[in-house]
């Protein structure tokens, strides 16, 4: 017996999971399907992205559903359109068997007229996104009023989205009396409040624990200097040739020059942001779907809501502000039961996230060194001799033979196959035997272990960084703080990155490490604040420690710091192989160039003239997406480096 026959699925239903070739449920199937048939109950369940989700609900659903009734039944509300425009698809394959159900996607981009009509013909399952179904509501174009079943979908996601006021809303225009379905990855305090407001006594399921990652989905982090980290990237790839993976940055402008720079350089990437427009959204999932991106580069926003199978990687370009973010991203990779990577890029301003995710997913990351250039080269080699041998051979070749054997005459076996293979290998030799070797040379695990240990204490010498004077100070409504965000926010440097400001009346003192000097003096001598210009010089007094003026530490996330030296205590270099599983890799065999040097890379990187310019790049640090110019949260609010307008913020 079918184990999906178990679980009380009718007869249509199981004609339909035969046709999808499914055989065993997933954990979170076959705790929710038999909840939802056998009672007419509210439900939370709470399972990772990637877990069999849409499955769970939207077969009992149907099962539900009274298809002879042409009159709306069932709302689903989804965080995008991707996912909405999925489920959608997932209901309909699901019902193909159940004449007479009508399953209608309502999503933003497209004719709200044409999606009123649909559901005016007949539609007892409405699959939405919050936005568009508030719209609709609101112009009397639909009417879920008496509708049975209400399913919210990656609830998580839709508040983090900001989606809080429109859900309340369309929840408030529904029967008290519905069944209300929350289905999401993680527990947040809104998501707790929606349960509470809008639903009674509901059963509960979980898969996991709370807030946790996925058991198929391991955790690297690679510790390195900021200006490495697109190099890193690089690297990273070209270390896991067959890798397929998803990037992610912060900022839609990041995004863009992540992936200009990977194209620029010979891999095969793109780009998925807010700023793209339906048409190009799907034009970029279709060629993601069909393998022919290997890096999609995107933000959290933009790639909520992508279900897309065998992914291998998911890249943290750069950490989100929320840790709960962090698990989303994870949860695209290692779905269905396979095994995925999860890889953090990370400098050693931000090394204290990774323990804080740590405690939150309840994994531990596993510390490793970016690849060298020779190991990258060995990588390479064996995987194209692997790629040799397993090649089907297409005997149309045959009729060529004579002329290809004329031109190989006199090589011998060895020859040849040193030849074909240095075709490939000699562009990684001749790009990698130039670089340098840009792992950090602390480690990241000894760090934490000394943190965790001593609060973050450092010793007290200056460990090199430099110290500046610049005009400005209190008089300008500056104090320690405020100063510290505008220079931050201006410089598009970490909240580790400027410690030890000391305001005076009309000047003031700051610090950084040596690598970000060239970036100080270009930005701040060439800004003007409020009519005046800023003129900063480097101070011949270093400032003494690592602590701000008024004995306040500057440390990140998680803790404060308490002064001294970001790098005189010892440190021991870190000694994990890369990884050579044959799960990975971006370097295209096709591509005509090695990979370039260098590039863009990250925050820190300096924007001197001569620099390479990326489009959708601008002097100003870029807004959050969804646009807004508010100032983000503190420290004690948000999670990582949010990058922020420049501008001072007045005592």
């Amino acid at each position: 017996m079918n184990k999906f026959e178990q679980l009380g699925l009718n007869e249509s239903l199981l004609l339909a999971i035969k046709d999808l070739g499914f055989e065993n449920p997933s954990e979170v199937q076959e705790k929710a399907i038999p909840v939802l048939l056998e009672q007419n109950t509210d439900l939370v369940a709470l399972a990772q992205t990637g877990t069999g989700k849409t499955a769970a609900f939207g077969f009992p659903l149907i099962q539900k559903i009274d298809a002879e009734d042409r009159s709306t039944q069932a709302l689903i509300l989804s965080p995008t359109r991707e996912l909405c425009l999925q489920i959608t698809n997932e209901i309909k394959q699901y019902s193909k068997y159940v004449k007479g159900l009508h399953t209608v996607a309502v999503y933003g981009g497209a004719s709200i007229t044409e999606q009123a009509r649909e559901i005016k013909r007949g539609a007892q399952i409405i699959v939405a996104t919050p936005g568009r179904m508030q719209d609709m509501i609101n112009r009397g174009l639909v009417n879920i009023k008496n509708i049975n079943f209400c399913i919210l979908d990656e609830a998580d996601e839709m508040l983090n989205m900001g989606f809080y006021e429109d859900i309340v809303s369309i929840l408030s225009d529904t029967p008290d009396e519905k069944n209300t379905w929350l289905f999401s990855a993680t527990m947040p305090a809104e998501v707790a409040r929606i349960a509470k407001k809008f639903m009674s006594n509901p059963a509960e399921v979980t898969v996991g624990s709370k807030n946790s990652g996925s058991a198929t989905v391991s955790h690297e982090f690679y510790l390195v200097n900021a200006r490495d980290r697109y190099e890193a990237l690089k690297r990273l790839a070209d270390a896991n040739p067959d890798i397929f993976s998803v990037v992610f940055c912060r900022t839609k402008r990041d995004t863009q020059a992540v992936a200009e720079k990977l194209i620029e350089d010979g891999y095969s990437a793109a780009a998925l942001h807010g700023d793209l427009s339906q048409a190009q959204r799907d034009g970029v999932m279709k060629s993601f779907r069909g393998r022919q991106i290997q890096m999609l580069v995107a933000t959290d926003v933009a790639a909520r809501g992508i279900d897309v199978d065998n992914i291998t990687h998911v890249v943290n370009y750069q950490l989100p502000d929320e840790i709960e973010t962090y698990n989303h991203r994870s949860g695209r990779t290692g779905r269905a039961g396979k095994l995925g990577t999860s890889i953090v890029i990370v400098t050693k301003s931000e090394i204290r996230k990774i323990s804080s995710i740590e405690r939150i997913i309840q994994q531990k990351f596993q510390e490793k060194t970016i690849p060298s250039g020779i190991e990258i080269c060995e990588i390479q080699l064996l995987h194209l001799a692997n790629k040799i041998k397993d090649t089907e051979v297409d005997h149309e070749i045959d009729n060529y033979l004579p002329a290809i054997n004329s031109v190989l005459e006199g090589l011998s076996k060895e020859e040849l196959i040193k030849k074909m293979v240095s075709v490939e290998f000699n562009r990684f030799i001749n790009y990698y035997k130039k670089t340098r070797d840009i792992s950090s040379q602390s480690s990241g695990s000894e760090r934490r272990e000394r943190d965790d240990r001593d609060g973050g204490s450092r010793e007290s010498n200056n460990g090199g960084a430099t110290r500046y004077f610049v005009n400005i100070g209190s008089r300008d409504n500056f104090d320690w703080m405020s100063l510290k965000d505008y220079l931050k926010e201006t410089l598009d440097l970490g909240r580790d990155d400027v410690f030890k400001v000391d305001v005076k009346e009309g000047f003031s003192f700051f610090n950084t490490d040596p690598e970000h000097t060239d970036r100080v003096m270009e930005i701040l001598n060439n800004v003007q604040l409020e009519g005046r210009r800023i003129n900063v010089e480097i101070s011949k007094n270093d400032g003494g420690g690592r602590r701000d003026h008024n004995g306040r530490s500057s440390g990140g996330f998680g803790g404060g710091r308490s002064g001294g030296d970001r790098g005189s205590a010892p440190r021991r270099e870190g000694n994990f192989a890369p990884r050579r599983e044959g799960s990975g890799g971006g370097f295209r065999s096709d591509r005509s160039s090695a990979p370039r040097e260098g590039g863009f890379g990250g925050r820190s990187e300096s924007r001197s003239s001569s620099a390479p310019r990326i489009a959708g790049f601008s002097d100003r640090s870029p807004r959050r997406e969804g646009g807004s110019s508010e100032r983000p949260a503190r420290r004690s609010e948000s999670f990582g480096d949010a990058p922020r307008e420049r501008r001072p913020r007045r005592s």
